[in-house]
């Protein structure tokens, strides 16, 4: 096979992997109605065209950015307040899928500890921030 039509190829299975996987993730959102409840939270009815471009445009660049290593040059500091915002985002999209879900209560009454449901969530919190860092400082090394 020539390399013109292995490198199509490699181009064409790519971005059918890229396009299946971003339409599971924005049917998730969907089918969670994740973006109306935001704009319910938010009181901001009128603008929810602007959060589903910002979500499809985000995941788009984001997307770019990492198919290209693109790097942006600053300060250590910058890149640590970017992997902030990223951490929170997907710290309130999990946290929207147990809501949704109502995976806490249900886990709680299983586990006979609805008074404790508090420690369970600072439980659960604390073990994602001590993953996080094991893998950010440990296991990356």
């Amino acid at each position: 096979m020539s390399s013109v039509l292995s490198s199509f190829v490699t181009l064409f299975i790519g971005l059918a992997g890229g396009i299946a996987v971003g339409g599971g993730v924005i049917a998730l959102y969907i089918v969670l109605d994740v973006i109306p409840r935001l704009a319910q939270v938010t009181k901001s009815y009128n603008k929810v065209h602007w959060y589903e471009g910002a979500m499809v445009g985000g995941s788009f660049i984001g997307t770019i950015a990492d198919f290209w290593n693109w790097k942006l040059p600053g300060p250590w500091l910058a890149s640590g307040f970017i992997g902030l915002l990223n951490g929170v985002f997907i710290g309130m999209l999990a946290a929207a899928l147990t809501e949704v879900l109502n995976v806490l209560p249900i886990l709680a009454k299983r586990l006979r500890m609805q008074n404790d449901l508090v420690g369970l969530l600072m439980a659960m919190v604390c073990g994602k921030v001590a993953g996080s860092f094991f893998e950010w400082f440990i296991y990356r090394k």
